[in-house]
């Protein structure tokens, strides 16, 4: 506990910020007992994700406990969602920053408030508050950005090396439900159902937009805090998991910025870390409240003096397993100058050390079935039990598989590893996915980390340029950054791919690579086991407050599932991610989420590939009832994307608004 004792709790539900233009956002409040009289620095998060009913379980978990222990915790929904007023036109808008800027000097003018502002979230709030500091509010102090990234193009949920993500269709539902639902009338008041028909009518497409840039223009450049690394001038403690899809951004953020710093990347998937699995969870509240104290009250605790990064090395593990077994390690500075590049050549024999001679190899072929990917789960894992990759002797049948020889030394690896091909194509448009996977000694093969690059991205993704058919290029195709020690007895296998489906969206055509082996090599960034490590402190059980009493009425139901249809010749991913219903008791307010998806082809051909998100929310309270479906369908010819998508909105079980699109976009260089 910070300071030695936890505070009785003020929860103020709701209380409104005015912005300069005349618009209001919706705050809620929690604050520590006598903090009027004595005032204390205030912790805001700052997301769409509607604080009076989807987040609030989770938000009364995080505030409440910062309260108790001395700072006033503070949500607020984004203009144009929740209960705030507006509308929300798209991700990370410079409205929605200016907003930001504009709350928190409102937070830090508030009588129970110090005037010292720290800012933290996980997705979009880790994201805001990386891109609110970098416009320097004197307000803000210190910022905890969990799973977000600096660069909205290569790290996010749309593109990954300059290759279209199927998540960005499966977010941009998310998101075109989240801007259907309505505020509560009974926060304001009679105004509900304009305020509802605003959304419905004006928040648009996302997807259209997003699909509309693909390549890393000025659309991506915004907000992007990469772009300039200096304008960020206040602490920040950067977090991810292994099995995010953000991990790459604690270490850039570690290496760029200039300010105090700190970084930690659990075993966990897109979650809060005392919350989420793989792996252990941990009092990552704990862990927030030392870097509050020491950077909003100034008490010398010693965080500043830590090691600069805490990383969870991952054991060797079945790939079916929903563990992650292993152990904390830690580095001073970053890039670490304890690590060494261990080279592997790529040849017909496997995986060579460099040194130990390669014999002559022939070119190697390959072009992937569409099959390949079906079992990569997905980019950014949300879900310890159905959405992590499986057994990749799944996949690999369809690539070109390196392996070394069983490892006579374990193997540790921590950083970014790299692959580097000499390749050729026979189309001018293709894309290449190399995975970097471990082969225990049953034979399981379990995914450690891939990455994906669009060949005409190769000079960069701000100027595609297509192949020259047959001509040999030399690519570097970096991987995601991991912790992985491999044992002895162990094999070390690169699996290269030319298509990986439905993680990434196919090239236009199918194209076949070939592999030029001499070439070709694997640079993994080694790490020496550390006596150090083993006198690390202890992380501890997770610790929250207590959330608002709900009753479970529909349990969430999730399932991943993968059909082949041998009468149709067709494959379908078929995912079932539903939360449930619940009603918040206190609040008298009951509430559900259902979401499914379904990515399919056939005849491996890849004008049938197709991606298909429902979803469904409602929320009733007494003779009050509103429900909104959306169904997004997004499938490709070789030269354009074609969009279709339906909002429809219910009161009361009557339907009173429809909206159909349909989009045709071409396709660039994707």
């Amino acid at each position: 506990m910070a300071n030695g004792h936890e505070r009785g709790v003020t929860v103020i539900e709701n209380t409104w910020i005015a912005m300069s233009d005349g618009c209001h956002l919706a705050a809620k409040l929690w604050l520590p007992e006598g903090a009027e009289q004595a005032p204390v620095p205030a912790i805001l998060e700052y997301i769409p994700y509607r604080k009076r009913d989807c987040r609030a379980s989770r938000d009364s978990q995080v505030h409440g406990y910062f309260a108790r222990h001395g700072y006033a915790g503070v949500r607020v929904d984004l203009r144009g969602s929740g209960d705030s007023d507006g509308v929300l036109h798209d991700e990370y808008l410079p409205r929605e920053l200016d907003d930001g800027v504009e709350a928190i000097r409102w937070i830090a003018a508030q009588p129970w408030c110090s005037g010292e502002v720290g800012m933290m979230g996980i997705s979009w709030g880790g994201f805001n508050g990386l891109q609110i500091a970098a416009l320097q509010p004197p307000e803000l102090k210190a910022v905890i950005s969990v799973c977000s990234s600096d660069d909205r193009y290569t790290d996010d949920v749309h593109y990954m090396g300059g290759c279209l993500l199927t998540d960005n269709l499966s977010w941009a539902s998310v998101m075109f439900s989240y801007n259907a639902c309505p505020p509560d009338p009974a926060i304001v008041g009679d105004r509900w159902r304009e305020l509802w028909f605003q959304r419905l009518e004006g928040s648009g497409l996302w997807l259209k937009s997003w699909l509309e840039h693909q390549r890393r223009d000025g659309y991506w450049l915004h907000a992007s805090v990469c772009e300039d690394f200096s304008a960020i001038r206040c602490p920040v403690f950067a977090v991810s998991g292994w099995a995010d899809g953000y991990c790459n951004t604690v270490f850039r953020l570690l290496q760029h910025l200039s300010v105090p710093r700190k970084g930690m990347v659990g075993p966990w998937g897109h979650k809060y870390p005392h919350l989420g699995g793989p792996g252990p969870s941990i009092d990552f509240l704990g862990e927030c409240l030392r870097w509050w104290d020491r950077w909003l009250k100034g008490i010398d605790n010693g965080v500043d003096r830590e090691p600069l990064l805490r990383a969870w090395m991952q054991d060797s593990v079945s790939p079916i397993s929903d563990d992650r077994p292993g152990r904390w390690v830690a580095e001073t500075r970053w890039p670490s100058d304890r690590l060494h590049t261990l080279a592997y050549g790529l040849s017909a024999a496997g995986l060579v050390g460099e040194g130990a001679g390669r014999p002559e190899a022939s070119p190697l072929s390959i072009r992937s079935p569409l099959s390949v990917g079906l079992f990569a789960g997905k980019w950014c894992s949300y879900s310890e039990s159905t959405d992590l990759p499986t057994d990749q002797r799944l996949e690999d049948g369809g690539s070109l598989c390196f392996d070394t020889a069983p490892l006579t030394q374990a193997v540790e690896i921590l950083g970014q590893p790299v692959v580097e091909l000499a390749l050729s194509a026979d189309r001018p448009q293709a894309m290449v996915a190399v995975r970097l996977s471990d082969i225990g000694p049953d034979g399981t093969v379990t995914l450690v980390t891939y990455g994906l690059l669009n060949l005409s991205h190769r000079h960069g993704h701000g100027r595609p340029e297509p192949l020259t058919p047959g001509e040999t290029c030399r690519v570097r195709v970096r991987l995601n950054h991991v912790a992985q020690a491999f044992p002895v007895g162990n094999r070390i296998r690169v699996a290269v791919s030319s298509s990986y489906w439905p993680l990434a969206w196919p090239s236009p055509l199918p194209a076949t690579l070939t592999l030029h082996p001499r070439g070709c090599r694997l640079l993994l960034p080694s790490r020496p086991p550390s006596e150090e490590d083993a006198a690390l402190p202890e992380l501890g059980a997770p610790r929250m407050a207590a959330g608002p009493a709900t009753t479970l009425l529909v349990p969430a139901h999730r399932e991943w599932t993968v059909l082949f249809n041998l009468a149709t010749n067709e494959a379908i991913l078929r995912v079932i991610d539903n939360d449930g219903c619940w009603r918040l008791d206190d609040l008298d307010l009951t509430l559900g989420y259902d979401v499914t998806e379904r990515y399919a082809y056939a005849n491996d051909d890849y004008t049938t590939v197709s991606g298909e998100v429902v979803n469904s929310r409602h929320f009733a309270r007494g003779d009050w009832r509103v429900d909104t479906a959306t169904r997004t369908l997004l499938s490709t010819t070789a030269t354009h994307f074609h969009l279709n998508a339906i909002l429809d909105a219910y009161e009361g079980g009557e339907r009173v608004f429809s909206r159909t699109w349909n989009e045709s976009i071409p396709r660039d260089s994707i």
